[in-house]
C-alpha cells in the first residue's frame, strides 16, 4: 500500500501548469535586466510588459491628477474669500502655505517609496488619500451646513471652527495625496524602460516629454473650463468634476497593473547616507589605498542594496572612500557586515552622486524664481496695460494660459523635430543630454526676463509721454505684448523642468530615484521663497529715503523693468555657474 506522501503530488495540477507555462515563456521571452518585477514579485517579461504598453495608463492617470490639482489650486483664493468669507491677506497666506506644503510633502513620499513601499504601492496609498480629500472638498462646497451663511449686504458671517476644520482637512489631504504621488509617478513611468537595454533606455526621454505634455493638458482644462464652472455654475459642481476625474484617473492607473514593471524598495536612503558619514568619520585617520579595487564591495552579482545595481568607483570626494576601507580592526574582528563601520563602494558612491548633483540642483532654484513671476509680477504688469480686445476685456491672469499653450506646442516640436535633428549632430539618442537640455532652458529664461523688461520700458515710456506717471491707471499698450515673455517661459519649461526630471532620474542612485525626484520638485518651492526674499530686499533698499521704490502700488511711477533686469542678470550668473559645474560633472557609472 502506497504511503500518503507518495499519493500527494508536490505541486497541484493548476499550479504545476502555471509554473510550466511560465518556464516555457521565460525560455522564449527575455527578462528585463534591471531587476524589475511584476505585481506578484516575479521577474518581468520584456515583450509583454513596460514600454509604451504601460505608459498610456501612467500618462492618463497623471493628466487626471493634474486636472484635479489645478481644479482646486487655481481658484482656491476665490473660494476662501467668496465662500468662507476670509480677508484677502488671510486667504493669500493660506493659499501660499498650502502650495508650499504641496512641494515639501514629496520628500516624505519619496522616502516611503524608496525605503519601504516601492513606487507603485506608495501611489496607490496616496491616490486613496487624494480622493478622500477631493470628496471632502466637494461635500464642503455642496452641503450648506458646511459653509457660513451668505453675505447680507456688506456683512459676511465668518465660518465656524467646524466648517474651517472640515474644509482644511480635505485641503491638506489633497496636499498629502499630491505630495505622495509627485515624486513617484515620473520615476515609475521611466521604470517601464529597461536601463540595461540601449533601445529601451533611449525612449525614456520621449516619455518625460509626453508626461509633461499631458500634465499641461490637464492643467489647461482646469484653468480654463473648470474655473468657469466654479464661477458661473457653482462650487459643488466645480469641485465635483475634478473629483470625478480623479476617480477616473485612479481607475486608469489600476487598469495598467498587468503591464507595469516594479522596482523593489532598497531600504532607507537616509540611513545609508548616515552610515557612510559615520563610517568615514570613524576611519578618518585611515589611509585610502592607491589601488581602489581593495575597497570593500560585495562579490555578488548584484548590490547589497535591493533594487540597485553596483556603482563603479569615482575619484571625487576621496575622504568618503574611507568608509569602504577594510581596516586592521575590521579584519581582526572578522565582522564585515556592520554598515556603520564598513560600507560598500556602491553605498559610498550613492552619497558621492548626491554631492555631485547638488550644484545642478541649486541652479533650478533661480529658474523657479523666474518662473514664479508668471503668477505675480507678470500679472501686475498686465493689469497696467490695455486689456481690451474688441468688446472683450482680458483678465491679466488669463495670459498664463499662453505658457501652457506654449508647452503643449513645444513638447511635440521638441520630441518630433528638434530631437531627430540634434541626434544627427550629437550622436545622442535623445538629441541633447539632460545637462545640455537644462542649459538651453536656463538661456531661454534670460530671454524671457529680458522680454518682460523691454515691454515694461515701452509701457513706462508711453506713460511718461501721456502724463500718466502719477495716475494709477492702465497705459494704452496692448496686453498682447506680454505674449512673447509667456511663450518663452513655456519653452524654457520644456527644456529645463523636463530636463531636470530626466537628469534626477538618470543620475540618481537606483534606490534613491523617488527621493531625488522629490528634491527636484523642492526647487519649485524654494524658488518661490527666493522670489519673495529678493522682492523684500529690493523693496527695502529702493524705498529708503522716502523713494517710491521699483515696485510701488502705482507701477507707472516705479521701475518694474529694473526688477526684471535684475532677475535676468541673476539668471545669466546662474547659467554661467551652471555651465561651470555641468562641464565638470561626471556621469554615474553602474555595472
Amino acid at each position: 500500500m502506497a504511503s500518503t506522501d507518495e499519493e500527494r503530488p508536490l505541486i497541484e495540477d493548476g499550479d504545476a501548469q502555471e509554473v510550466v507555462q511560465r518556464d516555457l515563456s521565460l525560455e522564449t521571452e527575455s527578462v528585463a535586466g534591471d531587476g524589475s518585477v511584476d505585481i506578484k514579485g516575479r521577474p518581468v517579461l520584456k515583450n509583454s510588459t513596460g514600454k509604451w504598453k504601460a505608459c498610456p495608463f501612467i500618462l492618463g492617470s497623471g493628466g487626471c491628477e493634474r486636472l484635479a490639482f489645478y481644479g482646486v489650486s487655481s481658484n482656491l483664493v476665490n473660494y476662501l474669500t467668496g465662500k468662507l468669507h476670509e480677508g484677502n491677506v488671510s486667504a493669500a497666506r493660506n493659499v501660499t502655505t498650502w502650495q508650499g506644503t504641496c512641494y515639501f510633502i514629496p520628500l516624505i513620499g519619496g522616502v516611503l517609496a524608496d525605503a519601504y513601499w516601492g513606487r507603485y504601492w506608495t501611489m496607490i496609498v496616496f491616490f486613496a488619500v487624494y480622493l478622500i480629500g477631493m470628496c471632502t472638498l466637494t461635500l464642503c462646497a455642496s452641503i450648506p451646513a458646511l459653509q457660513p451663511a451668505e453675505c447680507v449686504g456688506s456683512v459676511c458671517p465668518s465660518a465656524t471652527a467646524a466648517q474651517y476644520a472640515v474644509f482644511f482637512i480635505g485641503l491638506y489631504l489633497v496636499a498629502l495625496g499630491t505630495g505622495g504621488i509627485k515624486p513617484c509617478i515620473w520615476p515609475f513611468g521611466a521604470d517601464q524602460f529597461d536601463d540595461t537595454d540601449p533601445r529601451e533606455k533611449g525612449k525614456k526621454g520621449s516619455f518625460f516629454n509626453w508626461f509633461y505634455f499631458f500634465n499641461n493638458i490637464g492643467a489647461f482644462i482646469s484653468t480654463s473650463l473648470v474655473v468657469l464652472v466654479q464661477e458661473d455654475v457653482g462650487w459643488g459642481l466645480g469641485y465635483g468634476i475634478p473629483t470625478l476625474v480623479m476617480g477616473i484617473g485612479i481607475a486608469i492607473f489600476f487598469l495598467g497593473t498587468p503591464f507595469y514593471r516594479l522596482q523593489r524598495p532598497g531600504g532607507s536612503p537616509l540611513t545609508r547616507i548616515c552610515q557612510v558619514l559615520v563610517a568615514s568619520f570613524h576611519k578618518r585617520n585611515v589611509e585610502v589605498p592607491a589601488d581602489t579595487s581593495l575597497l570593500y564591495e560585495t562579490q555578488d552579482r548584484r548590490s547589497t542594496i535591493k533594487g540597485s545595481r553596483k556603482l563603479d568607483h569615482s575619484e571625487e570626494q576621496k575622504c568618503l572612500d574611507k568608509a569602504a576601507v577594510v581596516s586592521d580592526a575590521d579584519i581582526k574582528s572578522g565582522d564585515l557586515s556592520n554598515p556603520w563601520r564598513l560600507c560598500t563602494v556602491t553605498q559610498v558612491e550613492e552619497l558621492k552622486i548626491l554631492v555631485r548633483m547638488f550644484p545642478i540642483w541649486a541652479s533650478g532654484i533661480i529658474f523657479s524664481a523666474v518662473y514664479a513671476q508668471m503668477s505675480s509680477l507678470f500679472v501686475e504688469q498686465g493689469k497696467m496695460m490695455d486689456r481690451t480686445i474688441g468688446s472683450f476685456t482680458v483678465p491679466a491672469a488669463s495670459l498664463s494660459s499662453i505658457d501652457i499653450i506654449s508647452v503643449v506646442i513645444w513638447v511635440p516640436i521638441y520630441d518630433r523635430v528638434i530631437v531627430p535633428i540634434a541626434r544627427k549632430f550629437t550622436g545622442n539618442e535623445r538629441g541633447f543630454s539632460e545637462l545640455q537640455r537644462m542649459g538651453i532652458g536656463l538661456f531661454l529664461s534670460v530671454l524671457c526676463m529680458s522680454a518682460a523688461a523691454i515691454v515694461e520700458i515701452e509701457r513706462l515710456e508711453l506713460a511718461k509721454e501721456l502724463g500718466l506717471v502719477d495716475e494709477d491707471v492702465a497705459v494704452p499698450l496692448s496686453i498682447l505684448w506680454q505674449i512673447p515673455q509667456y511663450f518663452m517661459l513655456g519653452a524654457a519649461e520644456v527644456f529645463t523642468f523636463i530636463g531636470q526630471h530626466e537628469f534626477f532620474y538618470e543620475q540618481a542612485p537606483d534606490a534613491m530615484r523617488s527621493l531625488c525626484s522629490a528634491l527636484s520638485l523642492l526647487t519649485n518651492s524654494l524658488g518661490n521663497y527666493l522670489s519673495s526674499l529678493i522682492l523684500t530686499i529690493v523693496t527695502y533698499i529702493t524705498t529708503e529715503g522716502g523713494s517710491v521704490g521699483w515696485i510701488p502700488d502705482n507701477l507707472n511711477e516705479g521701475h518694474l523693468d529694473y526688477f526684471f533686469w535684475l532677475l535676468a542678470g541673476l539668471s545669466v550668473l546662474n547659467m554661467l555657474v551652471y555651465i561651470f559645474f555641468a562641464r565638470k560633472y561626471k556621469q554615474k557609472k553602474a555595472s
